[in-house]
């Protein structure tokens, strides 16, 4: 009788494994049909809130980040906050010779002739509204892009390339590769910095870098796109605008958490390269992924 108590737990375990591949390898025909429509090349990553659902398209494709990496700029200064090397209300000067006429910026929308910010507001600038000067702004603090690479490898993390400043890539269309990740190494951040696995952050920092994620204000075509009015994302955006000359987009990407009003969410990172499409398709893309992905999750 014990045997078959057994038996039947292993065939109920079975069955249940089988229906739930069956369910997500629905979901990846879905986003596949959808890529293959589009002339570009698209990498999908996708976690589920227990880490148990998951698949990935192109996971381990090099992409450019562009402003993805304004994020992760975050992190790692987040986490030199946290030793102690500086703080959250640490002012910076923002001189007139910053402002880089070329960049897009808030900052330098706002404060024309120069300003001085708190390390905090710069940072709300730079993750929420994706501001360039901003960014080199923190780089420069930190001691330059290969220090954040050098702290996500330090960390563990693998196949993440960051090596230019804003006014570097924006300046060399060439030049912006060198800046990559993949979408798998994408979305394995955002899942470890959400569950905060092994205290990367303090609860303060924790909490000031989920805020100012859930307050972007860019990318409201890409994941929050075609998802009901007011759910709540947690997301970073990039783009790299088209090439004058050969008429491709480089880099349209989101990645991010989106959460459910079942209480439960999901990690998604979704990068569009190589594209011949205008910017509304690049976005759209992104934009049906994520709601697919929503309609599959809310159903669980």
């Amino acid at each position: 009788m014990t045997k078959l108590f057994h038996l039947i737990g292993f065939l109920l375990l079975f069955n249940t494994f089988h229906t739930n591949a069956q369910v997500i390898d629905s979901l990846r025909q879905h986003i596949e049909q959808i890529i293959s429509t589009k002339n570009a090349v698209v990498g999908v990553s996708i976690i589920g809130s227990d880490g148990k659902d998951t698949l990935s398209i192109n996971g381990e494709k090099h992409f450019p980040m562009q402003s993805v990496f304004k994020f992760h700029i975050g992190l790692a200064i987040l986490s030199e906050i946290d030793k102690g090397k500086f703080s959250l209300d640490q002012k910076v000067e923002i001189q007139k010779k910053d402002l880089l006429p070329d960049l897009y910026s808030p900052i330098r929308d706002k404060y024309p002739e120069g300003t001085t910010l708190t390390i905090a507001e710069i940072l709300k600038y730079t993750v929420s509204q994706s501001d360039n000067v901003g960014c080199d702004v923190l780089l420069r603090l930190l001691g330059g892009p290969q220090v954040v690479e050098d702290y996500f490898v330090g960390n563990g993390f693998k196949d993440i390339s960051i090596k230019i400043n804003e006014e570097v890539q924006q300046n060399n269309w060439d030049l912006q590769f060198q800046n990559w990740t993949t979408p798998k190494a994408a979305n394995q951040i955002l899942e470890t910095f959400y569950n905060n696995n092994n205290n990367l952050l303090s609860p303060n920092s924790y909490d000031f870098i989920w805020k100012i994620m859930r307050e972007t204000s860019t990318g409201k075509n890409r994941l929050p796109g075609k998802l009901p009015s007011g759910t709540i994302i947690a997301h970073k955006t990039g783009w790299s605008g088209k090439n004058k000359t050969t008429g491709i987009t480089a880099a349209v990407n989101d990645i991010g958490i989106v959460f459910l009003p079942n209480g439960k969410h999901f990690f998604i990172s979704v990068f569009v390269t190589d594209s011949k499409e205008d910017s509304t398709t690049n976005e759209e893309i992104i934009a049906d992924i994520a709601k697919i992905t929503w309609d599959y999750f809310i159903k669980e």
